[in-house]
């Protein structure tokens, strides 16, 4: 039986899942979705709760050691390396839901990455080597492009959270900017951020670089459903940013501004699908190519068209799987998913969720109020 393109394209890339035979670092809600993404080879792995535990079975079993990439302890390469054991780091992908990671919606695309990890600049992760060694075909990159269109037409962004249309009264004549908050203490902001640690900062280095330019603030969702931190003060938000934004569509932001500026936010990628210019102040995996302005000066060597940059990020890199049928499928099928309302509805767990999280942010505004007021 022949299979379909997309499923063509993507079950290869599953073979290299094969030996995986033990995961650490999953938190409880992202172990079935793993094992799930895992299992489409016929594989079971072993979550363990120590590096110790997921060496001491890898070397039984002669297979490899899956790790969260955020949650790696910091001794389990050196591990993996003395045991010979291989390390695959995981990740949530590209097109992740229709909602946030951090309210427990388990994802639909995956990256599982033996090079490094996407968004850290120190080591070479497999779509750096992905970008910079294919030769992608012209079959390959009409695929990417008609895959960019759909992404594109149908608003597709990474979490697709239902929000409104921009409806901004932008004055004329002047520059459009959009600056995406992001989470402070994320490894991309981290590693990859170019000396930039906060969203503060960036707001500073862009009005300093574009002082005549209309600036929107869009915080992130982490941090406005108040899981993690990266809020900036609204007073200071304010003298920087002529407009904040958070129940705005960012797919409905990015089809009204002129440019984005970014630390190293996937919107930087998301902005590149819809022909924007793009000003990179941190290392991003976008960057690089020729396709943006890098602040930091990063070359990879090699120059992509947009198709090319889309074929590896979107096609080639990253695992999907469809959440109805929970097997192997192309970014395609995912993109028509996303319009299926029912597919994403949110179970009590997600809700209990997001009401910690309205409470956490609270909790967080108050003490910044007294701080503020016992300061003055």
């Amino acid at each position: 039986m022949r299979k379909p393109a997309a499923l063509a394209t993507a079950a290869p890339v599953f073979e290299t899942d094969r030996p995986i035979v033990a995961c650490l670092g999953m938190s409880f809600w992202k172990r079935r979705r793993v094992a799930e993404f895992l299992g489409a080879n016929g594989d079971s792995p072993q979550f363990c709760r120590t590096a110790e535990a997921a060496i001491e079975i890898a070397g039984a079993r002669g297979g490899a050691v899956a790790v969260w990439a955020s949650r790696m302890p910091s001794d389990l390469a050196e591990m993996a390396t003395r045991n010979g054991i291989p390390l695959v780091r995981v990740e949530d992908g590209f097109i992740r839901s229709v909602g946030l990671g951090s309210d427990f919606l388990p994802p639909v695309s995956l990256v599982f990455d033996r090079g490094g990890m996407y968004y850290d600049p120190r080591s070479r992760s497999d779509l750096e080597t992905i970008l910079a060694g294919t030769v992608f075909d012209a079959a390959l990159r009409e695929r990417a492009r008609l895959l960019a269109e759909k992404v594109v037409r149908q608003g597709v962004t990474k979490y697709n959270l239902a929000a409104g249309p921009a409806s901004i009264a932008w004055p004329a004549g002047k520059p459009r900017i959009l600056v995406p908050g992001q989470v402070e203490d994320d490894l991309s902001v981290r590693f990859g951020g170019g000396g930039i640690r906060s969203n503060l900062e960036l707001l500073q280095q862009v009005r300093g670089a574009q002082p005549d330019a209309f600036i929107v603030f869009k915080p992130h969702p982490d941090v406005l459903a108040g899981h993690r931190i990266g809020a900036v003060p609204e007073a200071a938000a304010r003298r920087l940013a002529d407009l904040i934004v958070e129940d705005v569509s960012t797919a409905a932001l990015l089809d009204e501004i002129h440019e984005v500026h970014t630390l190293t936010s996937l919107t930087g990628f998301e902005a590149l699908l819809r022909g924007k210019r793009v000003v990179c102040y941190g290392t991003p995996f976008y960057a690089g190519w020729g396709l943006t302005e890098d602040a930091s000066g990063i070359d990879r060597g090699r120059r992509l068209a947009l198709d090319e940059l889309v074929a590896g990020t979107l096609i080639l890199y990253p695992r999907y799987l469809d959440p109805v049928t929970r097997q192997p499928c192309g970014p395609e099928l995912i993109v028509d998913r996303l319009e299926t309302p029912e597919l994403w509805r949110t179970g009590p767990l997600v809700r209990l969720r997001r009401l910690q999280g309205v409470m956490a942010r609270g909790w967080r505004e108050l003490i910044s109020a007294c701080l503020l007021r016992f300061a003055r």
